[in-house]
């Protein structure tokens, strides 16, 4: 079984993933969304330092990933983070990320997607290497007008873009709207898989 690296992430209507002093408040909470479901249909969690540094900020309390620390399972791409002080993460650097996420996604054991967590440069980055398999947006009912983006690819985009396919969408009562793409590479959206 490969495991498929998702990018499941909210986002203003305008495609930002923050204000642009990182700020989430504007988030709508909705509590019909299970997060221990969520959270349990993945095995590894990626995010840039940025966003291990976002999650650092919540306190042990608040951070849902701090179960996850000291299992192999919470990864940072990074190429200013030490292995040695972070102990409780794996941290990857930058040049070793596309043969590290490969490696994962063929990895052997339990079930499980990668949960790509943010933020917008790794984001990016990891489409730009075709890493990418889903990409998830929970839209909020909100308009930012400035702030970090969904995806930071200034200077390495294509002609053509990345096509996207989509596979699921649904609205929640509080304006949410969740939808799936699978990304496509290549020249064809087909809607196979």
């Amino acid at each position: 079984m490969t495991r498929a690296v998702r990018y499941n992430f909210a986002c203003s209507l305008d495609g930002f993933i923050a204000t642009p002093t990182g700020s989430y408040g504007w988030i709508v909470d909705d509590n019909t969304i299970d997060w221990e479901e969520h959270y349990a249909q993945f095995k590894y969690f990626v995010m840039g330092r940025k966003t291990y540094e976002t999650y650092e900020a919540m306190g042990p309390v608040d951070n849902p990933l701090r179960k996850y620390y000291g299992t192999g399972q919470v990864i940072v791409v990074s190429g200013t983070l030490d292995k040695s002080v972070e102990t409780q993460v794996e941290v990857v650097k930058l040049d070793d990320l596309a043969s590290f996420v490969k490696a994962l996604k063929e990895k052997e054991g339990d079930d499980g997607d990668i949960w790509l967590v943010g933020g917008g440069k790794l984001a990016g980055l990891m489409l730009r290497l075709g890493l990418v398999d889903t990409v998830e947006p929970a839209i909020m009912p909100v308009v930012l007008g400035e702030g970090l983006k969904t995806f930071d690819v200034i200077g390495h985009g294509t002609e053509e873009g990345w096509k996207l396919d989509l596979r699921t969408a649904e609205r929640k009562v509080t304006g949410i709207v969740i939808l799936t793409y699978k990304v496509v590479y290549g020249s064809s959206s087909d809607g196979e898989d």
